[in-house]
């Protein structure tokens, strides 16, 4: 198991440095793995990669969030099987309207397709409609840039006040009692939050919304709402302004944070304070609900937990595709794209770049959901 890990590791690692050269992106990425000599292992994961009639090119674009799975992916398939996947990464919002619009193979979302996107999808799927795939987990990490605070805890309450810019100097007396032994500086707090529509945004804020209403009063969506506070595009933005910023804070995915960064621990009146990881990502997600019907396999999160070692900040990104009415000279490849992505050699990948794979049960589906694609 220990050997089989390592192997894991190496692949994902030598996927990504091998990216760039194997997928063409609208936005840079913030990995900078050397990946060491992972040929070997390269060679197995892709041995397992079922091309069939694959070939030509995919365009895609989306969720953010999943990018550095996506470009690790992208690099063992396109590899073994010969076809070029355009993933732009430009925001769950771009990526579903670009899909409804007819313009992409797949698109990924952090959040699940509302009722009018359902609608909208008709018109490109013919005979069918676009669904929800759940295919990448992984903690929404709350990082910060605090010169001498190595160790933050945070509640719900005081992060819904600091991205509302009630709370706004790093000794507040709130952020203090979380923190006895911290030496909070007298700091001002610069928050930063997503530009672009974002299912990264739409999760941070369902998390607000469910555990303190009464501080967090806005109805939520991929949108940002709260006033004040600064903004960049995309997750990498986000973490790019932060890592830059000494007293800023931001939200993205637990891959982001590096290089100086620490992720805030969230008190989320457990036994103790939880740090984002994939484990505790991953027992929260475990707790989901699949609420799709029909070949939708859309999840509802338990935002609210308290289990001990849940995180409560999750999303799950879904690849949409259509259930039936696909183009004919896309379909065998992004059939075989995505039956290698839920793949055990797939999603076994996915805790090393810091995500988290899809529970058992819905994996399976998932699977099910993709062989029958037309």
């Amino acid at each position: 198991m220990k050997l089989q890990r390592m192997n894991r590791r190496a692949i994902a690692l030598g996927a990504i440095a091998a990216s760039s050269a194997l997928v063409l992106t609208a936005c840079g990425s913030d990995d900078t793995s050397d990946g060491g000599d992972s040929s070997a292992s390269a060679t197995g994961a892709a041995s397992s990669i079922k091309c069939d009639d694959a070939k030509g090119q995919l365009l895609s674009d989306g969720s953010s969030a999943q990018k550095n799975a996506i470009d690790a992916w992208v690099a063992q398939f396109s590899k073994q099987c010969g076809v070029q996947i355009n993933y732009k990464a430009g925001g769950s919002g771009a990526g579903v309207t670009s899909f409804t619009q007819g313009q992409l193979a797949f698109a990924g979302s952090d959040s699940a397709l509302k009722p009018e996107e359902v609608t909208a999808s008709k018109k490109v799927c013919s005979g069918g409609q676009g669904i929800d795939l759940p295919m990448v987990g992984g903690p929404i990490a709350v990082g910060y840039n605090l010169s001498g605070v190595d160790n933050l805890v945070l509640d719900a309450k005081t992060l819904a006040q600091i991205f509302d810019s009630k709370i706004t100097k790093w000794n507040d007396q709130a952020i203090q009692k979380l923190n006895p032994d911290a030496k909070l500086p007298d700091l001002k707090i610069q928050a930063f939050h997503r530009s672009d529509e974002s299912g990264t945004t739409d999760n941070f804020t369902k998390y607000l919304k469910a555990t303190d209403p009464a501080d967090w009063k806005y109805s939520g969506g991929k949108a940002w709402q709260a006033k004040g506070g600064q903004s960049a595009a995309q997750s990498s933005g986000v973490a790019a302004q932060v890592k830059q910023t000494n007293g800023a804070i931001g939200y993205f995915e637990l891959s982001y944070v590096a290089d100086g960064m620490k992720a805030v621990s969230i008190n989320t009146g457990a036994s103790a304070p939880v740090a984002p990881s994939s484990d505790a990502a991953s027992k929260a997600i475990a707790d989901a609900k699949i609420v799709g019907t029909g070949k939708d396999l859309s999840l509802e999160l338990n935002y609210a937990t308290k289990a001990d070692g849940a995180y409560p900040i999750t999303l799950v990104t879904y690849e949409i595709a259509c259930d039936k009415g696909n183009k004919a000279d896309t379909l065998p490849a992004t059939k075989a794209f995505l039956r290698y992505i839920a793949s055990e050699d797939g999603q076994g990948m996915l805790t090393d770049l810091k995500y988290a794979p899809m529970p058992a049960d819905i994996i399976a589906k998932v699977r099910t959901t993709i062989e029958g694609l037309s």
